[in-house]
């Protein structure tokens, strides 16, 4: 299935995910991964990491969030060692100014994004495609009508506060989920602020980047899709380009 401008990609199933993926040039893969694992993968996933992710992970003070992110950077090796068929541990990365990572000497072009939040991660994986993911779990105390006002551009904001009390968590989430996306794709931290551009947010309309600094022909060159990954998480993914078909995996499995 081809996505368009119009497609609801939460629709599209998630299908256990092959052990030997071939991604075509016009087709950007989602892989979804469960934040757990047996006590007895944990030393595998950890074999894998560079030095610079074991720092990462010793940073951490709690103890299960260092196992989630060893999960979560261990399988992110792991898929991506399958695409290019070399052994995860020997995978480089390099990292942009504002810390986005990508394969150093990427074959065909690879490229990829990870976003993890509370239980689950996600993984999109394209070739020469820039491309960026943003997962969110919902959270009961939050000040949506606060935070927006202060980190939305003034036209989210409005249309948020102006929806039936109802659905303004939910638009919260899609207009926070599909904001960070396309931050993550461009690569460029916060040298575009959140209010410098506007994405649409109502519930069960389509995801779309409307415009950037303004302009509505600017954010043409950009594609959004909404994902829906598990009940209680919000999920956003942003393209460069148009017309990608979107293959959603699981793995290996979960929910």
């Amino acid at each position: 299935m081809r996505s368009s401008g119009s497609d609801v990609t939460e629709a599209l199933p998630w299908l256990r995910g092959p052990a030997d993926p071939t991604l075509e040039s016009d087709e950007v893969h989602v892989w979804r991964v469960p934040l757990r694992a047996r006590d007895s993968e944990i030393p595998e996933l950890w074999r894998t990491l560079a030095d610079d992710e074991r720092e990462r992970a010793e940073r951490f003070h709690f103890s299960r969030d260092r196992v989630k992110f060893i999960i979560a950077r261990g399988t992110l090796r792991a898929l991506l060692g399958r695409y290019v068929d070399i052994d995860p541990a020997r995978l480089q990365f390099c990292y942009g100014p504002y810390g986005k990572p990508a394969l150093r000497d990427a074959p065909g072009g690879l490229r990829f994004n990870l976003a993890h939040s509370h239980e689950l991660a996600l993984c999109a994986i394209a070739q020469g495609c820039e491309l960026g993911i943003d997962l969110e779990y919902e959270r009961e105390r939050i000040a949506i009508e606060q935070i927006a006002t202060k980190f939305f551009s003034a036209r989210e904001a409005a249309a948020l506060c102006g929806l039936p009390d109802e659905k303004k968590r939910a638009a919260f989430y899609n207009c926070w989920t599909r904001k960070e996306a396309f931050i993550k794709l461009l690569g460029s931290g916060l040298s575009l602020p959140l209010d410098g551009f506007d994405v649409s947010l109502v519930p069960g309309e389509p995801a779309a980047l409307l415009s950037v600094a303004g302009d509505a022909r600017r954010a043409a060159r950009w594609t959004l899709r909404e994902l829906k990954p598990a009940t209680g998480y919000f999920a956003a993914l942003a393209l460069e380009g148009h017309d990608r078909q979107i293959r959603l995996w699981y793995w290996p499995d979960i929910y």
